[in-house]
């Protein structure tokens, strides 16, 4: 029996839950999980803010835990192994996006908590190719937000070749940008923060930051023009994207994982004398992530967490909402 905390209506409190899975596909695995992360997808898919709810729901998609049982086609994990899962938990393996490397672009790419019961439960299932060992370099209290903030963010830097030497821009210093100042740094990139919080300024340095940046200030983003060769924005607000887009050097690229909920307008024409790219991109594939998790645990590269016990997730929840998380919150399964 599997037990786990799901939502029954939008924005109503979790209450536990049980139920049992079926038999074990001949792909998939079982993990017992240790812990999972929240992040505001998860509120999104609570709250049905997205229209695709189905109730109850459990939420959670940052696992980290240990193989309990696998099915006889799945032979590159072991019994016992800490792995983690992410957003999804399955692909078709025989498109062409799957055979290309790209299963994070199948159109038929399962989520791991869309359809099925997620990761706020003491188990979860999945197909054995989405699940990623862990390196033992990395700490599995809290690598869970690895899993979907950290590839997110990871991803993009592989997909368009951003090089050592570029001068490159993170917008927001939150869940997902304080782990792309992280990731730039390491990677040896000249990394600016745009922050409109003076009270992040000095953690945005600590994180990686060479600079910060008010992307409210005019003046600021005047005197940057031209200068950016990529800039990654990890925020869900809007800003004036053409001055944003104005800080790109020529082939210079904006890059959105942030999910922004207006319509982004920008003057076609400096892009165009520019060469710029605007673009956007969903998390990574398997071996992407496998990538990023070896650059993490090489680096000693680590999100920032606050943990509660999955008892208390409707504190979490409550923590988050409010905006009072710094900057990623783990629930730790004290289920079983």
């Amino acid at each position: 029996m599997v037990r786990a905390y799901a939502a029954t209506a939008p924005h109503a409190p979790l209450v536990p839950h049980e139920y049992e899975f079926g038999p074990l596909g001949h792909d998939q695995v079982e993990i017992k999980i240790q812990s999972c992360g929240i992040c505001h997808s998860d509120l999104s898919m609570i709250d049905n803010e997205w229209g695709m709810t189905h109730y109850p729901f459990v939420a959670g998609h940052e696992i980290i835990g240990t193989i309990a049982a696998k099915g006889e086609h799945v032979t590159h994990l072991s019994l016992g192994q800490t792995v983690g899962l992410g957003w999804y938990s399955g692909s078709c393996n025989t498109c062409k996006q799957c055979m290309s490397g790209d299963q994070n672009l199948c159109i038929t790419a399962e989520g791991t908590m869309l359809g099925r019961p997620g990761g706020f439960a003491t188990r979860v299932r999945a197909q054995g190719s989405w699940v990623v060992p862990l390196p033992v370099k990395l700490d599995a209290e809290k690598a869970g937000p690895l899993f979907c903030g950290g590839v997110t963010v990871f991803n993009p830097m592989l997909q368009f070749g951003v090089k050592p030497t570029d001068r490159v821009a993170v917008i927001g210093i939150g869940g997902l940008g304080h782990m792309s100042l992280q990731f730039l740094s390491k990677w040896g990139c000249e990394v600016t923060a745009f922050t409109t919080s003076k009270s992040k300024e000095a953690e945005a340095i600590k994180l990686g930051a060479h600079q910060t940046l008010n992307p409210t200030d005019a003046k600021q983003l005047a005197a940057s023009a031209g200068k950016f060769d990529f800039i990654i924005s990890t925020i869900n607000a809007s800003l004036n994207w053409d001055a944003v887009i104005g800080t790109l050097a020529p082939r210079g690229r904006l890059h959105i994982v942030g999910a922004v909920a207006e319509p982004i307008p920008v003057t076609i024409f400096p892009m165009l004398l520019g060469q710029k790219s605007l673009s956007a991109s969903p998390l990574g594939s398997p071996q992407t992530l496998a990538t990023m998790l070896d650059f993490a645990g090489r680096h000693g590269i680590a999100p920032i967490t606050e943990t509660f016990p999955l008892s208390k997730v409707n504190d979490a929840l409550d923590h988050l909402r409010a905006g009072k998380a710094r900057y990623r919150i783990v629930l730790k399964n004290d289920l079983e």
